[in-house]
């Protein structure tokens, strides 16, 4: 099927749109800066705000991937499940590429998006998607 190129233009002008308006959401009492820094998890610095994600989570129902990475930082994986849903992985716990194998699979936290890129879902969980 073709599409006229002003709705082409037009799809791309409102999602430049929609991203560029997205600002850093609420995180409670979490230390965003030392989040950001512990890539993969391996300075151990996320799993300090475990409990105060585990209480927060639901807040970031319906959110935007643009709002999830402005406020957590570029996710440690992305997971496309199929064209429909994807996952942001945080890992909280050391993975795999912190340079040593972990004797268990590593606590971390996956943000299930929908196909519009909102969030569907938010799970604390050792279990892969």
């Amino acid at each position: 099927m073709k599409y006229p190129c002003s709705f082409l233009i037009f799809t791309f002008l409102c999602t430049i749109y929609l991203s560029s308006c997205t600002s850093k959401l609420d995180a409670g009492n979490m230390d965003l800066e030392a989040w950001k820094k512990d890539r993969n998890g391996c300075l151990g610095l996320r799993i300090k705000d475990v409990e105060e994600l585990q209480r927060i989570k639901n807040t970031f129902l319906a959110s935007y991937n643009q709002e999830i990475i402005k406020t957590f930082g570029r996710p440690d994986r992305v997971e496309l499940v199929d064209k429909s849903q994807s996952f942001f992985i945080y890992f909280l716990e050391p993975s795999d590429k912190c340079g040593v194998k972990p004797e268990k699979e590593p606590l971390k936290v996956l943000f299930r998006l929908n196909a519009i890129s909102k969030v569907s879902e938010v799970t604390i969980t050792s279990l892969n998607p």
